[in-house]
């Protein structure tokens, strides 16, 4: 009986008028909730033996749908405090429940109290318009009269049913510092029906992006990303015999104190719905992100960034090279003009190096900002040098690990004596030397530290140290100074996290590992990311060359890396012209669908697309490298077949006039004539 009138509720929830904003109502009857907007609707229930779950969640685009499955609750709350597991077997009664609009959406809270009265659970369920995703977070309360300690918490706890489908799973690598040709690869798996997990390890330092997408041969799909900048292990499994999908996404070294009547907050983490490839996938997540979790970006078009950065010199910088270059960056365009390691007295000493800036680092900064550029400055805040004045006070600060960052040691951030000093040192930084743009660098961002004399538990480093740690150094120092912006780099694009984008306009993804290792890099971090989270490094041993500066051109901001003073007037002047044609195009990619049509390789021809449904334009860049023929055929995805388009070259100077059916269906010619060549494709509509 149950089980059928499940199906009318099921049946109702697809046939209904689709909500135009985001919604919830609850059944105090039923003891149900239903959350909806223009794409999703989803069903919880609390049923009268006290379990909690979800019972569907439904695209209203496509009337795709996902149940729990049969004899089995999919529940939201998965966690251990001490010796007892909080699961879907866990009995509650409802506490409370109630909602909060949010400025492009709705939050659904529900507090639910477990019958043994040991904890008071928070469950926050948020909708945002026109975003086919459910996210998620949980605050446990510890009833107990003693300090207990959480032990597991998982941020993907769903299970659904399978529906007797074969299922592919899709996950990204990050970057590593040796500079792998691994870098951003993605790999494609399909799930093993006897149960045989499918594993993510993500956060900092770790080998794969903060996300997973999945879809059925009927290309009926999940996409997860989960908010955490520490290590995480995340699993997706199929048990086709109890026709079971599984997800879970547990925080690594978890062993968090939580006092009597004090929370425990697991990292938020979002499931969204799509019906389609992994590039919809990808579309569908980054538009996501751009709407609801992204800091964002200056407005207008101007971003990303055409930046010039100083590790062209290394950590050989003065001012009187820094004036020189900075005046020839201005002259070429470009708009941020970044001081790398090396300014400072020591890693970990902020103050600017006397010798190297007798004029102060004030007086550079305000020479660029008079040459009309935004000043950036280098800031490794997880690392000190063992002479700096802080360690040699403070030796007991560092970590217990040591990443060894150019000669320096760790700094532990989730020690509170430590983290307060930081804050305070940045604001002062950035007050000093007038600056608008933080590079954030370091070796692993979430430290590990097993001390007893901090003030984190020696065996919670993991969540302490991302949690109330480095997030916590990074948003007070924000707050503080809310109009300077902040860059990501993990010595590379090693921390690529959904939690990492809340704090940070764009992350680098390859640290200066040339033309073919920036093609990569981008390729594949705009499967989980926004595009101007693919930020890349030219050095200047690439050259100036259509190869070199189109491999660049795709994604966050483009950071020169060559000595300015040692090129040539053609050489300035084609890089003049190389970012000029970025900045017409940065916007266009920046907010279109990506398309992976061909990925890179050292001897063939890659090719990635953007378009753009808003302005109905697209842009491809098409780079061959070693071998390869000297044409391509292109065709274009994601067009309109019944519009009319205009095709041209930056190189080649034919034009098309074509509708976009042909287009797509023929392809169009792109001449590759030499090895190590590229070209640029713009589609626009007429």
């Amino acid at each position: 009986m149950g089980r059928a009138i499940t199906t009318v509720a099921l049946w109702t929830m697809l046939s209904a008028p689709h909500a135009l904003a985001a919604q919830s109502s609850y059944d105090p009857q039923q003891n149900a909730w239903t959350i909806s907007n223009n794409s999703i609707r989803a069903v919880f229930t609390l049923s009268p033996a006290g379990l909690f779950g979800l019972q569907s969640i439904a695209s209203l685009e496509t009337g795709d749908l996902w149940i729990a499955p049969s004899g089995r609750i999919s529940t939201p709350l998965r966690f251990q405090l001490g010796g007892e597991f909080y699961d879907e077997s866990r009995q509650y009664t409802l506490a409370d429940q109630y909602s909060q609009a949010l400025p492009n959406g709705t939050r659904q809270y529900i507090v639910l109290q477990d019958i043994q009265g040991t904890v008071l659970v928070t469950l926050a369920l948020d909708v945002y318009d026109n975003q086919p995703v459910l996210r998620s977070a949980v605050t446990v309360r510890n009833l107990k009269s003693t300090t207990v300690f959480a032990t597991f918490a998982d941020m993907l706890p769903w299970t659904f049913a399978d529906q007797g489908s074969r299922y592919t799973a899709l996950r990204v690598n990050q970057w590593s510092v040796e500079g792998l040709p691994e870098d951003f690869e993605q790999y494609q798996t399909v799930l093993d029906t006897a149960g045989t997990p499918l594993e993510i390890d993500s956060g900092a330092h770790a080998a794969h992006c903060g996300w997973l997408a999945l879809h059925d041969q009927s290309q009926r799909g999940l996409f997860a990303g989960w908010e955490f900048d520490g290590r995480a292990k995340t699993v997706v499994s199929q048990n086709g015999a109890a026709g079971q999908l599984a997800l879970s996404s547990a925080v690594l070294s978890l062993n968090h104190p939580i006092d009597p009547g004090t929370d425990f907050s697991i990292p938020p983490s979002f499931l969204g719905l799509f019906h389609g490839d992994f590039d919809e996938a990808g579309y569908r997540t980054q538009r996501f992100v751009e709407a609801v979790l992204a800091k964002q970006p200056p407005a207008g078009t101007g971003f990303p960034y055409v930046a010039w950065d100083s590790w062209a010199y290394e950590d050989q910088i003065d001012e009187a090279t820094l004036r020189q270059n900075a005046a020839i960056a201005a002259s070429l365009g470009v708009e941020l003009f970044i001081v790398d390691l090396g300014w400072a007295r020591n890693i970990g000493d902020w103050y600017a190096d006397p010798n190297k800036f007798p004029g102060g680092l004030g007086s550079l900064s305000d020479y660029v900002h008079g040459l009309g550029m935004k000043f950036g400055l280098h800031f490794a805040l997880t690392e000190a040098d063992p002479a700096s004045p802080v360690l040699q006070a403070n030796p007991d600060w560092a970590a217990t690990e040591d990443d060894q960052y150019h000669g320096a040691v760790s700094l532990c951030l989730s020690n509170q004596p430590a983290r307060d000093w930081l804050i305070q040192q940045g604001i002062r930084m950035i007050d000093d030397y007038h600056v608008d743009w933080i590079l954030q660098d370091g070796e692993n961002m979430v430290k590990q530290c097993t001390k007893s004399t901090h003030t984190h538990d020696p065996f919670d480093s993991n969540y302490s140290n991302a949690v109330n740690g480095l997030n916590v150094v990074v948003s007070a120092i924000q707050a503080a100074r809310p109009n300077v912006l902040w860059e990501n780099c993990e010595d590379g694009g090693n921390m690529m996290t959904f939690n990492m984008v809340k704090s940070y306009v764009t992350s680098i993804t390859n640290d200066a590992s040339g033309s073919l290792g920036a093609r990569r890099a981008a390729f594949g971090a705009t499967y989980p990311f926004p595009p101007r989270y693919a930020e890349r490094y030219m050095p200047g041993s690439d050259g100036l060359t259509d190869y070199a500066t189109h491999s660049y051109r795709f994604g966050g901001n483009w950071a020169l890396m060559n000595q300015l003073p040692n090129l040539t007037p053609d050489q300035l002047g084609y890089l003049r012209q190389k970012i000029a044609e970025y900045k017409n195009e940065r916007a266009e990619i920046a907010a279109g669908k990506v398309f992976h049509i061909q990925p890179p390789g050292a001897d063939a021809t890659d090719v990635i697309q953007s378009y753009n449904p808003a302005t109905d334009n697209a842009l491809a860049v098409i780079t061959r490298a070693a071998a390869d023929g000297p044409q391509y055929m292109f065709h274009p995805m994601g067009l309109n077949p019944d519009q009319r388009y205009t095709v041209y070259f930056e190189n080649d100077p034919t034009v098309y006039s074509l509708p976009g059916a042909q287009l797509m269906a023929n392809g169009v010619r792109v001449q590759l004539p030499l090895p190590y060549s590229s070209e640029v494709v713009h589609i626009e509509h007429q």
